[in-house]
């Protein structure tokens, strides 16, 4: 099982959002039959079973073991994620593309980059499972408080410097057998866990910790 798979397809993206077949698919973590997961949910074995056809037709479980009960084969199945990201490439002509908002600073701009990222990375991880290889990639993830909005855009001067000169470094159009790589860096406010941060015109959290 994967700890996050990738959904491409838009017929698997309903069967995944239906709440019924999102909620087996979270129990499906462990192995089920229909006949454990009625038991649990509180729903009739045929009407849990239709709900299995379905995620399995999307590819969304798969079956991992049959098991002979007197007269009755009973199926167990299996989520073959633990979780799942609907890929922008679901929706087709309607993903966002970042051609359509080239402003750096905007939100959408790094909406558009981000779903780029989940459908990109979603297709490097379909070839390479495919394949049988692991597809190589690298993130960080981390956080910076900022004492003004100055200090913030400094920063952000300095990051770029930086990265540009680094990309410069290595950067080598020549090489034969030679791969290109995506680097993708953002900056966004973090959201607080008890509730969505205040943000003012110049783009600072007004919320005092």
């Amino acid at each position: 099982m994967f700890e996050v798979g990738v959904i491409e397809e838009a017929g698997a993206a309903e069967a995944a959002l239906d709440p019924i077949r999102a909620r087996l698919l979270a129990l499906l973590v462990e192995p089920h039959s229909a006949t454990s997961l009625a038991a649990i949910i509180g729903m009739p074995r045929q009407k849990v079973n239709y709900h299995l056809k379905i995620l399995q037709a999307h590819g969304l479980v798969k079956l991992v073991e049959e098991r002979r009960r007197g007269n009755v084969t009973e199926r167990v199945l299996r989520a073959v994620a633990a979780s799942f990201v609907i890929s922008p490439s679901a929706l087709s002509a309607l993903q966002p593309d970042p051609a359509r908002s080239p402003d750096r600073l905007s939100v959408r701009w790094l909406l558009a980059i981000a779903a780029r990222l989940v459908t990109e990375v979603g297709a490097l991880l379909g070839g390479a499972a495919r394949v049988g290889r692991a597809a190589t990639t690298f993130a960080l993830d981390g956080s910076v408080r900022f004492a003004s909005a100055t200090d913030r855009a400094a920063f952000t001067r300095e990051l770029t410097a930086t990265i540009t000169t680094l990309a410069s470094r290595y950067h080598d159009e020549h090489t034969p057998g030679g791969r290109d790589h995506r680097v993708i860096i953002a900056i966004h406010p973090s959201l607080r866990s008890d509730t969505a941060p205040q943000i003012d015109a110049g783009g600072n959290d007004t919320k005092e910790s």
